[in-house]
């Protein structure tokens, strides 16, 4: 059998393989380059570090925490903002042999289109990724992304000034996440990313207080690998009727980690938390995913996409 054919086309966004860096897990894309033996060639894309409108010093330390199975953050989307990226950041990673996709947030719908209206001048970025499980201001502090209209606001406010594909992180915070992923869609958006962090927090007994600075954090790693998985197979039943492609992620460490998302419904995968301990991580689940294919005599990683055999 020939090689096996790794590159796919999310909604234009092509890629050499499906594997996608994180938002948050590797900053703007230089920290761990050739750590370990990674080279940027060997995956699909770098998702950046979140970038808001304004610079913003973050949340207060400690901002992560270790936990059964997965790690807690809370960084608070620190950032230089909007302006320093595009200026000092973008062009040092012009040589990168990888799509770069931006990650926006912001406090209101205007301030992500003002992010997304400023990265369009970038012809670095090949894809936005709105991150809409920021606090809503206006609406008591609640995540854009667990109100439908809410979010649907949020993604048509940044399709007025993006002219590339456009990505909707969703949030796993919700009771229906199928919903929300539908609202996104007829809101313009052109692929659909999950999960983000799952709430959650650490307590120091000794100090019968929050380990987190700001209390409370966002849980990934293995621990929230099935509850992702799960909400990938509930918003695919949605977004394959729209052709809308999906990226799954959380708890991936393993190419089968990535092969379960991928029978699931993702046509491309993220890695994040298992970077940290593991920067070779991404190499390994490539080598991983092809061997596979290989041995199941599938020619196309695409053809694997979504073909789940549920219990009768």
């Amino acid at each position: 059998m020939t090689q096996p054919k790794l590159a796919v086309d999310l909604a234009g966004l092509k890629m050499r393989n499906p594997m996608i860096v994180g938002s948050g897990t590797f900053g703007y894309g230089e920290e761990l380059i050739n750590v370990a033996g990674f080279k940027n060639e060997d995956i699909g894309a770098i998702t950046l570090k979140g970038t808001t409108l304004e610079p913003r010093e973050g949340n207060a330390t400690p901002r992560v925490a270790e936990s059964a199975s997965g790690m807690l953050n809370s960084i608070g989307l620190q950032n230089p903002g909007v302006d320093a990226v595009i200026s000092d950041i973008l062009p040092r990673l012009r040589s990168f042999q990888t799509k770069l996709i931006a990650n926006i947030a912001g406090r209101t719908a205007g301030e992500y289109r003002e992010v997304a209206k400023k990265f369009r001048e970038a012809p670095e970025i090949a894809a936005a990724e709105v991150n809409i499980s920021c606090p809503n201001v206006k609406r008591g502090g609640a995540e854009f992304g667990t109100d439908p209209g809410a979010a649907a606001e949020i993604i048509a406010a940044v399709r007025e000034v993006w002219d590339r594909p456009l990505i909707a992180k969703l949030t796993p915070n919700v009771t229906d996440i199928a919903s929300i992923a539908e609202a996104c869609i007829e809101a313009g958006a052109d692929i659909l990313s999950l999960i983000n962090t799952l709430r959650a927090m650490v307590i120091d007994t000794a100090l019968r207080r929050p380990v987190l600075g700001a209390g409370s954090g966002g849980l990934s790693g293995p621990a929230v690998k099935p509850v992702a998985i799960m909400m990938v197979h509930q918003v695919y039943q949605v977004a394959k009727e729209k052709n809308v492609p999906v990226i799954g992620m959380g708890g991936i460490a393993s190419a089968n980690d990535a092969l379960e998302f991928i029978i699931a419904g993702a046509s491309a995968f993220a890695v994040g938390t298992a970077i940290f301990w593991n920067p070779s991580v991404c190499k390994q689940i490539i080598i991983g995913l092809r061997s596979y294919l290989i041995e199941n005599e599938i020619n196309d990683v695409s053809d694997l996409v979504g073909t789940l055999k549920l219990n009768q």
